[in-house]
């Protein structure tokens, strides 16, 4: 096992264990914890002003620290006191699958961190926007059961082919984006990929409605009034950037309601406008409004189609309560009802999310046929026959016969058995020498085996993924790209050295290391960092070091000079640190 499991995450399928991956804490590099400390404590001034109360409450809850990375493992120990856990896994991952660890309490976080170079904002999902964004929040309990209840519904939402096309894009822009030396024109073909797919997706699916729902809340949600709005969304907690800006009267500030599913975004830019929320029960209400419009609740013909054009395993419940679950290939209408519904591979029957004994994929290998709808000429559906009724209509065991459905579906052969549900409910009537025709088209033919006719007037649910996940093998997901894990120059280290000679002093552990020696060789070796040099005005002005103070002012000016987009940056840092000695003072 490559992390340390608990029994939140015990309870976890194997299907999404299969992304988690260690966090290597070992890893970070003293510049990614100069990265971690400089967003956390910008972010932790600025945002105690503009945040959710329940941010600053829950970065003490969740035992997040301003001066380190968080640690999967003691971040763990303290989320299961708030009944969630946290796992690490690499970059992306399909929105579905992130969604569903939200349905178990689980918080995925990306435990890559951004470079210096994007300290303000990445398309990368890293631990500052995972662990410093969504984390706190979940402290606040309205907040988190939202949270789960969306994991819960949005893993449930029909994809589309397209989307998961989206989704490798998305996942190779926040790679390249975060590597070390990807030329500008290999991320600005990215960036124009990305938007061509976007302008060119159709008709939106249910995955594309709910991941909008899930950005304009989730992500980028502002809560209170339009006109005094706090911040309580990851992805402005965690951007040092879009936290102050979406503050500014440029960001148009929009109520929250469900016009916020048909409002695109594009991760690559500032947002333009952004929704509030009144509180946090209101996304809730928001939510419930929009799984009413989803095929899981609607079912019908839409839904069957919906799965027909995802191209990918999913399940229709019928009206009896039986589930199939397999890819949807085919179905025939009349009057805007499915009639017949056919599915291709690997199919698996259950009921109650659990497979039917003698009905797994092994039985049904080549796909799964189903009559929908009543009887032709008989008022009371097969579904609400009693024993009795069963077998004046003679479906009865042993009985040769005709049924014609109102659809025009024919099923003719000889029953040997049927399948109830506990309450007594037929569910499947088994024919053997069975013929399955519609106007003259065989849907199913005697030499193909016994044929299972599933039993249900009406679709009432379609929904992505298995009834029974223990009913496929999931276990197949491949990352086609991983983030890249640059090799390190000679210089590249050094640097990394200078900042953990740096760190170590200030963190008491090596007291004899020179800070001005460590300048002037940066100064030298190093002459565009500007992250150490304000570390060391901190040191310098705790120390109350006035000429060392005034030297590396002067550096960082020259820095402002030569690299004027890093100059907010830097004066923010000053900034800061002046404040903070003089609360002190």
């Amino acid at each position: 096992m490559s992390y340390e499991s608990n029994p939140i995450l015990d309870k976890l399928p194997k299907h999404l264990k299969q992304f988690i991956k260690p966090q290597n804490y070992g890893d970070y590099t003293a510049i990614d914890q100069a990265v971690w400390r400089y967003v956390m404590r910008k972010n932790v001034d600025y945002l105690s002003r503009v945040a959710h109360s329940s941010y600053v409450d829950g970065l003490k809850k969740t035992g997040i620290s301003i001066d380190h990375i968080p640690n999967m493992y003691g971040m763990n120990r303290i989320l299961k006191e708030i009944g969630w856990a946290a796992v690490a896994v690499d970059g992306f991952i399909p929105p579905s699958a992130f969604m569903e660890f939200q349905a178990y309490n689980v918080l995925v976080i990306a435990s890559d961190i951004r470079q210096l170079e994007n300290i303000e904002y990445t398309p990368a999902p890293d631990i500052i926007h995972e662990g410093a964004g969504h984390a706190p929040i979940i402290a606040n309990p309205e907040y988190a059961e939202y949270l789960r209840r969306f994991g819960e519904i949005g893993c449930k939402a029909i994809s589309s082919a397209k989307d998961y096309e989206l989704y490798n894009a998305v996942r190779h822009l926040s790679i390249i984006k975060e590597a070390h030396g990807t030329p500008e024109k290999e991320i600005e073909e990215a960036e124009k990929h990305i938007e061509h797919l976007q302008k060119n997706m159709g008709k939106p699916s249910e995955m594309a409605l709910i991941r909008n729902l899930h950005w304009w809340t989730v992500e980028y949600g502002l809560i209170g009034t339009v006109d005094m709005p706090k911040i309580y969304g990851a992805g402005l907690l965690s951007s040092i950037g879009e936290s102050a800006w979406c503050m500014t009267d440029q960001v148009k500030k929009i109520p929250y309601s469900n016009e916020a599913a048909h409002t695109e975004f594009d991760i690559t830019k500032p947002q333009p406008q952004l929704f509030v929320t009144p509180d946090f029960a209101f996304l809730s209400q928001v939510l419930e409004d929009f799984a009413n419009t989803m095929a899981l609740r609607k079912g019908g013909l839409s839904g069957v189609q919906k799965l027909i054009e995802s191209q990918a395993l999913g399940t229709i419940e019928l009206s009896t309560g039986l589930q199939v679950s397999g890819q949807f290939h085919d179905v025939l209408e009349q009057d805007g009802k499915p009639i017949y519904i056919q599915t291709k591979g690997a199919t698996a029957l259950a009921y109650r999310e659990k497979e039917l004994v003698g009905h797994s994929t092994a039985q049904h290998p080549d796909g799964f046929g189903m009559p929908v709808g009543k009887l032709k000429g008989i008022n009371i559906a097969i579904e609400d026959m009693g024993p009795r009724d069963l077998k004046a209509y003679k479906i009865y065991e042993g009985e040769e016969v005709s049924l014609e459905f109102e659809g025009g579906v024919k099923v003719e052969g000889t029953i040997i058995t049927g399948t109830r549900n506990l309450r007594g409910k037929i569910l499947l009537v088994t024919f053997e020498n069975c013929t399955v025709t519609h106007n003259g088209k065989v849907l199913f033919a005697p030499e193909w085996g016994l044929y299972h006719m599933a039993v249900g007037q009406h679709v009432v649910s379609a929904f992505n993924g298995p009834a029974d996940l223990a009913s496929f093998d999931l276990i197949t997901h491949e990352i086609t790209e991983t983030t890249i894990k640059p090799k390190k120059s000679p210089e590249r280290q050094q640097l990394e050295l200078y900042y953990q000679q740096i760190r170590e002093f200030r963190e008491g552990k090596n007291t004899t290391i020179s800070r001005n020696k460590v300048f002037q060789e940066l100064k030298e070796n190093h002459p565009h960092d500007w992250l150490l040099p304000v570390e060391l005005y901190e040191l310098a002005k705790k120390g109350n070091n006035v000429g060392f103070q005034e030297e590396i002012l002067s550096h960082l000016e020259d820095i402002k000079r030569n690299n004027p987009k890093v100059g907010h940056l830097i004066d923010d840092g000053i900034r800061l640190i002046d404040h903070s000695f003089l609360k002190v003072d």
